[in-house]
């Protein structure tokens, strides 16, 4: 039994070493190369801080662009996704009542017009972004809400859409509507 508690205390102390030092300095010294130094990049709007760029958040009023359900309720303290399957009868009537309140909140819209994304959480619970699709659906009831011209809307979604050479496009939608905001005091 000796012979096997020092090479097992040995190697706690090796893995406690780097688990608990060498790793999480590693990690700290990569976000120091970020843009924002590891803070979380921050969006401001008229000298106020009004979000994070990675970090979604709720927006129920019509004149806004609204981002994908958080499974979290939108707590960046406690990023998951839903446990529940696409086969679990709770899961299945929650979206279907978040498909039942986006059709009421955007009159002429049907229900095969409605991204997938506007229905079900991400993974982390937090996405910020939204496809182009999911943001152009919402164009009619936002221009609407706001007595916007419909083509300055849309072309608001085309101007904030970001394109990847790696990815899809997609829309930040604190960006979105913060560029929302700025149009409609012009």
């Amino acid at each position: 039994m000796k012979q096997n508690l020092l090479p097992a205390f040995r190697l706690t102390l090796v893995l406690l070493v780097v688990c608990c030092l060498i790793y999480p300095m590693l990690v700290w010294a990569g976000a120091q190369l970020a843009p924002s130094g590891g803070q979380g990049e921050t969006i401001s709007h008229n000298g106020r801080v009004v979000g994070y760029d990675n970090v979604g958040q709720n927006f129920t009023r019509p004149e806004y662009f609204q981002g994908r359900p958080s499974a979290v309720d939108y707590n960046a303290a406690g990023s998951a996704g839903s446990n529940k399957g696409p086969s679990n009868p709770d899961y299945l009537a929650t979206v279907q009542a978040r498909l039942d309140t986006f059709l009421v909140q955007n009159p002429g819209v049907t229900k095969a017009q409605v991204p997938a994304e506007l229905l079900t959480a991400s993974g982390s619970g937090l996405d910020p972004h939204l496809s182009p699709a999911a943001a152009t659906v919402q164009v009619a009831r936002v221009a609407r809400a706001r007595s916007l011209e419909l083509a300055k809307v849309q072309a608001l979604v085309a101007q904030q859409t970001q394109h990847s050479a790696f990815g899809p496009d997609r829309v930040n939608v604190l960006r979105l509507n913060v560029a929302l905001d700025d149009l409609q005091n012009r």
